[in-house]
């Protein structure tokens, strides 16, 4: 009637809420713990019982859990790969500005970054950068906020 517990942390945790399930029981009934485990009466036949279907419970329970925690996995796992592409795509889009901008602009970025002061919103419209050579304009099309 004893099941082993395992060394994974759910298994023993349905272990030890098994353990305290029939210490609990065996407190409303009025007996030992010990008792419960080794009394061969009708009444520890219907104390196996119980003890049974507390136990099918704690397996249903255990499996709802796994299968939500593999949703949640996987939906993280995928948020983590949009995360992975976007970033790569802010990269790139990083890179090509930089290359873009005169060695003025790139010194005054440096000085708001220092400064602590918002980049986008002090710089005036008229020191932007020129527009791209011919070369450069389909890859400034992609789509999304520039860095």
């Amino acid at each position: 009637m004893n099941a082993p517990c395992y060394t994974v942390a759910m298994d023993l945790g349905v272990c030890q809420l098994r353990n305290f399930s029939i210490s609990f029981l065996s407190s409303l009934l009025g007996t030992e713990s010990s008792s419960v485990r080794l009394d061969n009466s009708s009444s520890g036949a219907s104390v196996v019982a119980i003890d049974n279907k507390i136990e099918q419970a704690m397996d249903l329970v255990k499996s709802h859990l796994m299968y939500a925690v593999r949703e949640e996995v996987e939906v993280l796992k995928e948020q983590i790969k949009e995360l992975i592409e976007r970033n790569s795509q802010l990269e790139q889009e990083n890179n090509l500005l930089k290359n873009l901008a005169s060695p003025e602009q790139l010194a005054q970025f440096q000085a708001q970054l220092q400064s602590g002061s918002p980049p986008a919103a002090t710089q005036p419209p008229a020191t932007a950068a020129p527009p791209a050579p011919a070369p450069a304009q389909p890859a400034s099309q992609s789509t999304g906020p520039s860095a």
